[in-house]
């Protein structure tokens, strides 16, 4: 008998992957948590039914959500990740000696323990001296912060059920005051291909415009996303992504990655003219 996890994008589409077996599977007080191990992904973590990672894909979004602004911001020490419990994004962070901090918020703490257990490649570094964890709602923890990071990356699940508090205007604000005066947040944008999706996306980017003098959208291949189509926002209260990259510096930190380079940045932020119109309609 085949076994295979199916994950639906809408009710006319859904991703199939052939599984070999499950090895994790456990209902949270916020979500049902399922790891699968999979001929062609490798494991694979999903949260109620979605994919969160894949050990074949994972480094095309964690390094496209930490390099990123890590090559814009010459200053970043002290840096805010809300969600990320799998430790990816962590595990990018804790290769520049320059940051001193990382505080890592998240709220289902058998997410972590999941993947300290099956996905150890990505939690290898949450047990960092710099990283302190903190099992709570973002958004609460948010509200009490104010000019106190470089960098916020916001890694959360779909604007549905237990994230939804972290798509709205009044988090966005408090990330605003959370950061200093010349602080950058970065947050996974969706996908803009499905209409659901796509509908998401612009409310997201809509509150975030109203909130950053700058505020730019940019774009990655994920294949186990959506469509394979994700993209990013980059939002600032100094830096521009583009124009204030500095390539020679972030060369010089030697980092061996492998999606991210300094001429995908440039690129990353040219998007396609439907985007750029969808975008346009909100801003």
């Amino acid at each position: 008998m085949e076994l295979w996890f199916s994950e639906n994008h809408t009710e006319d589409v859904k991703l199939s992957l052939r599984v070999n077996r499950q090895l994790y599977s456990k209902q949270s007080d916020y979500q049902r948590i399922d790891v699968f191990d999979t001929p062609e992904f490798g494991r694979v973590l999903a949260l109620d039914g979605n994919i969160m990672l894949t050990e074949r894909d994972e480094f095309i979004y964690d390094e496209m959500i930490v390099h990123v602004p890590m090559a814009v911001h010459p200053g970043i020490t002290k840096v805010l990740v809300i969600g990320a419990g799998d430790g990816g994004v962590v595990r990018e962070l804790t290769r520049y000696e320059q940051i001193k901090r990382i505080d890592l918020v998240e709220m289902d703490e058998l997410v972590v323990e999941a993947c300290r257990q099956y996905l150890p490649d990505n939690a290898c570094r949450l047990d960092d001296e710099r990283v302190h964890i903190y099992f709570e709602n973002g958004l609460k923890f948010i509200r009490r912060c104010e000019e106190e990071y470089d960098l916020i990356i916001v890694d959360s699940n779909d604007p549905f059920g237990p994230s939804e508090g972290l798509f709205t205007r009044e988090f966005y604000g408090n990330c605003y005051k959370a950061l200093k005066k010349d602080g950058i947040m970065v947050n996974q944008q969706g996908s803009p291909f499905y209409a659901e999706d796509a509908h998401a996306m612009q409310r997201s980017h809509k509150r975030i415009a109203s909130t950053f003098p700058i505020c730019r959208v940019y774009q990655a291949h994920i294949p186990t996303y959506a469509a394979g189509y994700w993209l990013f926002g980059f939002a600032s209260k100094k830096f521009h992504p583009i124009d204030d990259l500095d390539s020679t510096a972030w060369n010089a930190y030697h980092l061996r990655t492998r999606y991210y380079t300094t001429r995908l940045h440039v690129g990353a932020f040219y998007l396609p003219a439907f985007l750029e119109r969808m975008l346009e309609e909100v801003e």
